[in-house]
C-alpha cells in the first residue's frame, strides 16, 4: 500500500491541496488530476521538452519533477500562461508566423520561450536556438519558431515600452 503525502501548490495562479502519492510525476498532477492537458507527455524521459512549464518562474520538464517536489511552489503551465485576456504573443507569433504543424512540442515550445524571454528580452537567432535547445519539434525545421520567438520579443519589448509612456504621462 502507497502512502500518500500532501502537498499545497498554486498552479496557474489557483491554489490547490492535494494528496499525492511521492513517485507522482508533476505532469502526471497537471494532467490527469488538474485536468490541464495543454502539459503534453512527450518522451517519459526529459528528452523531447514537450512538458515544460514554469516552476517558480523557471522554466522545467515536468516529467523530472516530482508533485512533492513541487509542494508550496507555483506553476505555470500554458494555460496559465495568457493571464486570461486573450493569447499571449509568444502564442499569437506561433500563430502568426505558421511556427506549428502538429502542435504537438509547441505548449512546451512556448513555455521554454517565454522563460528565455523574461531572462533576455532581445534574444539574437542564435540565443534563440540555444534558449530551446532542449525542445525538440518533428515537424517545423526551427525556422519559423525562432522567428515567432524573435517577433514576440519585439512585440513584448513594445508593450513594455508603451506601459512605461504610459506611467511617465
Amino acid at each position: 500500500m502507497s502512502t500518500r503525502v500532501p502537498i499545497r501548490l498554486s498552479v496557474n495562479g489557483r491554489a490547490h491541496e492535494l494528496e499525492v502519492e511521492p513517485r507522482l510525476l508533476l505532469v502526471h498532477l497537471l494532467r490527469d488530476q488538474l485536468g490541464l492537458t495543454g502539459t503534453h507527455v512527450g518522451c517519459d524521459t526529459s528528452n523531447c521538452g514537450a512538458c515544460t512549464v514554469h516552476l517558480d518562474g523557471e522554466a522545467v520538464k515536468s516529467c523530472t519533477v516530482l508533485a512533492v517536489q513541487a509542494d508550496a511552489a507555483e506553476v505555470t503551465t500554458i494555460e496559465g500562461l495568457t493571464g486570461g485576456d486573450g493569447l499571449h504573443p509568444l502564442q499569437a507569433a506561433f500563430w502568426e508566423d505558421h511556427a506549428l504543424q502538429c502542435g504537438y512540442c509547441t505548449p512546451g515550445m512556448i513555455m521554454a520561450a517565454a522563460d528565455l524571454l523574461a531572462r533576455n528580452p532581445d534574444p539574437s537567432e542564435e540565443e534563440i536556438r540555444h534558449g530551446l535547445e532542449g525542445n525538440l519539434c518533428r515537424c517545423t525545421g526551427y525556422h519559423n519558431i525562432v522567428r515567432a520567438v524573435r517577433d514576440a520579443a519585439a512585440e513584448l519589448r513594445a508593450r513594455e515600452a508603451g506601459a512605461r509612456t504610459t506611467e511617465v504621462v
